[in-house]
């Protein structure tokens, strides 16, 4: 079964080149070529040697005075050879002769390795077309996915998987390529040339073969189980070094540097432990295919010479050393095939670990027959709605109706589920039960680029990018002015800030926007919510993580933002929120109030007094 599921994987990863007849043909054509140049090298040995050393009977040579009728066979080309070579010892005497074999052997030679560059150029293109296409297909995935299966992976294994585990495909897999082709082929045609030399000492080279294949296979077996445990160990030191950049600021303010490193040092030992076990079966395939290569040629040395000069064989001494030459050429293919057969073994390994990630199911999808969602004209409501992570249930038959224009606002304790609602709107997550409905539709009924292309979100966590304040306010946005921009930033009540900076809208803001205060990057990410003018606007915790005087910019900006537009707010800070339409209490996944301000602070319940204790 496993072999069965390493050819699979194989076959899969050369999938990803198709169409195969770009790229097939023109390979299959010079590889041909490039054999059929490098046998002529070795098939005019024999007549060369029996020339030189005068072995070759004056009969022969004068039968050899016409040219031969043309056939795929060895004789064919000794027959021409012996054709020309007469003619020219002949004309020019053995010296002419030999500087005709010269010019011959160069020639072929160099076509045999003008074919095989082409084939190489080839190979190349093949491989960067799998690799491209592999790595946009896992990170096509990786965008298809819902927000929980970010957090339920390590963020280092991720990129591990799209950066290391598809360089190890491209070195050790598609690299190798050449093995399924070229090298048996110059193999084949080797064996073919040594049998009609003499099936005897050809069958007993082929004796070792099988004890050869099967010393690597067991190898190669014990390689990718490694291999697999080093692609996962390099996994979680990436996840280390994400962790420790990430949380520089905790992990020195908790003194906790020594412990980091002593973490990072046991899975980096680990890791090189892994590789350690790697390397000494991978190098031990090529010194045993070697070993068991010169073994036969000893062998065959010992046997055949023995013939030879008992005159038991039908080889003459120049047939018999152009036979020990040409099987002395098996041995680097040989060899090439043993090293990426065991080479192969780590790609394969890294190849599962990314197709484990692209065969992962997406838990969000669209209907064949989805439909395209332009606005909303009545309503926003959720009926019945209940989710949970695996097991556990965290919304608990939660309804509420939001109508257009109008502000509704979810308060309550931490941990009681307001943001994991507010993700079901966008659906970022499906519901286990009940439904989110726009005008009294189903949002899975709609496409999920159109749904989502009317609303904006903006979070506690200001999510920015590496890039231009202009481009982080224009992002998912084609093509807008400088003018929009700008707009959108003096209603985000970030335009003078931005004019301060060095570069104005030019300015690059650093890894996350670190550049940048927490409540200027706020206002970015509302300055984004703006220019994009979405009729459904989300705000989770938009102003809890900032100062005093960041929240009041804030909170005029959202003000701002919230004119005319169906909001969501999820606020801890009650005072932001006393003039919404309508207040939700969530409280362990259940709404347990909900009214105005005014309503609920008449019923004495759990929202007056989460305000009385703000409030003191």
């Amino acid at each position: 079964m496993p072999k069965f599921q390493s050819m699979n994987t194989y076959l899969r990863i050369l999938s990803h080149a198709r169409p195969f007849s770009v790229f097939l043909p023109q390979y299959i054509m010079y590889t041909i070529l490039y054999v059929l140049f490098s046998l002529v090298n070795f098939s005019i040995l024999i007549p060369l040697l029996e020339v030189l050393f005068d072995q070759v009977a004056s009969e022969k040579m004068s039968t050899a005075s016409t040219l031969p009728e043309f056939s795929i066979s060895v004789d064919y080309l000794k027959d021409v050879f012996y054709h020309y070579f007469g003619i020219t010892i002949r004309d020019f005497g053995r010296r002419g002769a030999l500087q005709y074999v010269c010019a011959v052997i160069v020639a072929s030679v160099f076509l045999a390795n003008l074919f095989r560059y082409l084939s190489a150029i080839v190979l190349a293109k093949f491989r960067i077309r799998v690799v491209t296409n592999l790595r946009n297909s896992i990170y096509q995935k990786l965008n298809s996915f819902h927000i929980g299966y970010f957090t339920e992976q390590r963020k280092g294994d991720i990129v591990s998987r799209v950066t290391t585990d598809i360089l190890e495909v491209e070195r050790s897999v598609v690299s190798t390529l050449k093995v399924l082709f070229k090298e048996p082929a110059l193999i084949i045609g080797f064996f073919g040339i040594l049998f009609t030399m003499s099936f005897e000492l050809t069958l007993y080279t082929m004796l070792l073969l099988p004890v050869s294949g099967g010393i690597i296979s067991y190898l190669a077996k014990r390689l990718k189980r490694n291999a697999t445990m080093s692609q996962e160990s390099l996994g979680r030191i990436n996840a280390i070094i994400d962790e420790t950049l990430t949380g520089m600021r905790i992990i020195k303010a908790f003194t906790a540097s020594a412990f980091m490193v002593d973490k990072f040092e046991k899975e980096v030992k680990n890791y090189g432990r892994q590789n350690m076990s790697i390397a000494t079966k991978f190098e031990l395939a090529g010194p045993i295919s070697e070993f068991l290569g010169i073994f036969a040629v000893a062998g065959l040395l010992l046997i055949g010479g023995s013939m030879v000069l008992d005159n038991q064989s039908s080889l003459s001494a120049s047939e018999f050393i152009a036979f020990i030459i040409i099987f002395s050429q098996i041995l680097n293919p040989a060899k090439a095939i043993s090293n990426a057969f065991s080479n192969i073994q780590r790609g394969l390994a890294s190849a599962e670990r990314v197709f484990s990630v692209i065969d992962t199911p997406v838990a969000v999808n669209e209907t064949a027959d989805a439909r395209t969602l332009n606005e909303v004209k009545e309503a926003l409501s959720l009926e019945h709605v209940s989710f949970g992570y695996d097991k556990e249930e965290v919304i608990k038959d939660v309804s509420f109706t939001v109508a257009k224009g109008k502000t509704l606002a979810l308060v309550g304790p931490s941990g009681g589920g307001k943001s994991t609602l507010a993700d079901l709107i966008p659906r970022f997550y499906d519901p286990t039960q009940g439904s989110v409905k726009i005008d009294g539709i189903d949002v899975r009924e709609f496409k999920l680029e159109s749904l989502r292309r009317l609303m904006g979100v903006v979070t506690q966590e200001s999510i920015l990018f590496n890039d231009s304040v202009f481009n982080n306010i224009a992002f998912g946005v084609p093509t807008v002015s400088l003018d929009k921009v700008q707009e959108a930033a003096m209603v985000a009540n970030a335009h003078e800030f931005i004019m301060a900076l060095p570069d104005g809208y030019d300015t690059n803001i650093g890894d996350r926007g670190l550049k940048l205060s927490g409540g200027q990057r706020q206002r970015l990410s509302i300055a984004r919510a703006v220019l994009k003018n979405p009729p459904i606007l989300i705000l989770d915790e938009a102003t809890s993580a900032l100062d005093s005087e960041s929240e009041h910019l804030v909170q005029e900006a959202l003000t701002n933002l919230m004119q005319n537009r169906t909001s969501i707010v999820i606020a801890h800070r009650l005072s932001t929120i006393q003039n919404a339409d309508e207040i939700v209490v969530i409280q362990e996944g259940q709404v347990i109030e909900q009214g105005t301000h005014q309503q609920l602070m008449e019923t004495g319940g759990v929202y007056r007094k989460l305000t009385q204790m703000q409030s003191f």
